[in-house]
């Protein structure tokens, strides 16, 4: 999303836009909360911890993970302020070359975030990780409900 409204030019608008950055970045520190919220209060008896770590369905962890990123100003901010200084000022094609450099730094990305998933998936299955999970689950809600708290409050730069 934020490869494509760089392009376009769209993205600039939460850096021209004081409104505009303040509702994604208050959108984006909800869902946030949200997050942290459901984990902390989703159930952690070993028997209920199978339950709660079936797999989602593609087109749940898709949603999840458009709105994590659709919601994060910085990621718009990153793609505005970063990606157009390699590109030059008077190209003829830069929404081309925005889109190409996007599509590298989203390559990049899938490659360390499928090897993150794959690796947390492993540690998932050991059988040691079993009586960590509900220690790790109440960590990872609480880190995103401070880190929802601390978006809310970061100044526009």
């Amino acid at each position: 999303m934020h490869i494509g409204a760089a392009a376009v030019g769209l993205s600039a608008l939460l850096a021209a836009s004081a409104s505009a950055f303040t509702l994604v970045k208050l959108a984006g520190a909800a869902y946030l909360v949200y997050i942290g919220i459901s984990l902390l209060r989703s159930p952690i008896a070993p028997e209920a911890m199978s339950k709660n770590l079936a797999p989602m369905s593609p087109g749940t962890v898709f949603v999840q993970g458009f709105f994590t990123n659709v919601l994060n100003p910085k990621v718009a901010l990153f793609f505005i302020a970063f990606l157009p200084q390699f590109v030059e000022p008077d190209a003829p094609g830069k929404a081309a070359a925005l889109l190409f450099l996007g599509a590298v730094f989203n390559l990049n990305g899938t490659l360390w975030n499928l090897m993150v998933a794959w690796f947390s998936a492993r540690l998932a299955a050991t059988p040691a990780f079993g009586g960590a999970r509900a220690w790790v689950q109440r960590a990872i809600g609480g880190a995103l409900i401070g880190l929802g708290a601390r978006l809310a409050w970061t100044e526009r730069p």
